[in-house]
């Protein structure tokens, strides 16, 4: 079964085994505006907590989506590289960023739940 965790930074990842599926959430989305491009990783590429994973362009601005933890990139959503606006439309579902494996599951233990993160927002 599959836990999901929140950032300050307004990502979400969906923990299965090893493995994190990485987005940013409606609420990062709402602030945003219309995505017209988004910059994927690259498959393989190692990433630390912190780092600038993906850029996602709005209609107002850019903005870098980080690493909420330790891994390595397995799988990037090409779907978004035609659609970007998938990310408006299914912030939390089909308009996820990235995979990556898990380096270090303990670094999950930082992130907060989704009540915690709607008080954080609240």
């Amino acid at each position: 079964m599959a836990t999901t965790y929140y950032t300050e930074d307004h990502e979400w990842l969906r923990v299965e085994g090893d493995v994190a599926t990485v987005g940013i959430t409606d609420y990062a989305q709402e602030q945003l505006g219309d995505l017209v491009f988004v910059e994927l990783p690259e498959t393989g590429k190692s990433l630390s907590k912190g780092d600038t994973a993906v850029v996602v362009e709005s209609v107002k601005a850019a903005s870098d989506v980080y690493a909420p933890v330790d891994g390595e990139v397995t799988e990037a959503n090409e779907t978004l590289s035609s659609d970007p606006a998938l990310v408006n439309s299914a912030a939390t579902g089909d308009g996820w960023l990235w995979k990556m494996k898990l380096s270090d599951k303990s670094q999950l233990d930082g992130l907060m739940d989704e009540a915690a993160y709607n008080a954080h927002i609240g």
